[in-house]
């Protein structure tokens, strides 16, 4: 279990974790009317470098109006957000790298089914960077429940009642024995983990799930489709069949808390002998120096207090 910083931000408060609490009786408990969104900052001596604030806020606002909650946009004001994390990391003292999870709750009490027009409060907790799956050799099973349709919930849109898809999937293949689930679409079609996106290799071309997979477009998923062009290595967007995995070269899921995991069994067979890869390593070897690179645009430096 991952160490949560003593703090939060909620409502542009600095307070103690146990004192920001919502009602029993708010949407967001209710129906699970909440969006979020996370970030990853590394630690150094003096400072946090913060990975691509800009899309994690603009990810956060697009779920919000994809779902109907309008009114969001007043939380993340670019200079007042960039203040209230500095305080927030000021007020925690981190020593090691963190994840930053920003949500948007709909607070309303008891209001009936609906999203528009509600109350609307905002969090931001910090915790331990402590990665959700292990670097390398993950174990995926198939999950006998589908990955909710982009047309019942959407799936570009994080919305936090929409993970009880991904907690059935996932503690199953957890009960099986194996690390992590790995989602079909209702076509058949291979769409993504149960917190992470997928690619493959095959024949030096990297394949991943095309956005009308029932995918998150994730903010991880967008920066290896551009270090890889960066690198020169081909990249397809597509509907990917599970068999192909079976008999993918390499395998391997990306996200904010997955980082770059190589992947080593789907369903029993064993990826490359089970050994990562080389497009894998270098794409994991350019994310994390992109994670680290102060001269990146994709990093913002957050002084430590």
């Amino acid at each position: 279990m991952a160490t949560l910083g003593q703090y939060v931000l909620y409502n542009n408060e600095i307070l103690p974790a146990a004192e920001a609490q919502l009602s029993v009786a708010s949407s967001a408990v209710l129906y699970g009317l909440s969006v979020y969104s996370v970030f990853f900052a590394k630690h150094k001596p003096e400072s946090m470098l913060a990975f691509r604030i800009p899309e994690h806020l603009t990810r956060l606002i697009q779920s919000a109006r994809m779902i109907g909650l309008n009114g969001a946009e007043q939380f993340v004001e670019d200079k007042t957000f960039t203040e209230q994390i500095e305080k927030l990391i000021a007020a925690n003292k981190p020593t090691t790298d963190q994840f930053f999870r920003l949500t948007v709750h709909a607070t309303e009490l008891v209001p009936g089914v609906k999203t528009a027009d509600l109350e609307l409060s905002f969090s931001v907790f910090m915790y331990e960077a402590e990665p959700i799956l292990p670097a390398d050799g993950v174990r995926l099973k198939t999950s006998l429940w589908r990955r909710t349709a982009d047309s019942a919930i959407p799936a570009r849109a994080k919305v936090n009642g929409a993970y009880v898809n991904s907690a059935l999937a996932k503690q199953d293949a957890l009960d099986a024995g194996f690390d992590d689930c790995l989602f079909l679409n209702h076509n058949g079609y291979v769409s993504e983990l149960s917190a992470a996106n997928v690619f493959m290799v095959k024949r030096g071309e990297l394949i991943t799930p095309d956005c009308a997979s029932d995918i998150l477009e994730g903010i991880t998923r967008r920066s290896i489709l551009e270090l890889a062009a960066q690198h020169n290595i081909p990249v397809v967007e597509r509907k990917v069949a599970l068999t192909e995995l079976y008999t993918a070269d390499e395998v391997f899921a990306c996200g904010t808390s997955a980082f770059v995991a190589a992947i080593s069994e789907v369903d029993g067979r064993i990826i490359n002998g089970n050994t990562t890869g080389p497009i894998t390593t270098t794409l994991r070897n350019a994310l994390t120096h992109a994670q680290q690179d102060t001269e990146n645009a994709w990093v913002h430096t957050l002084p430590l207090g």
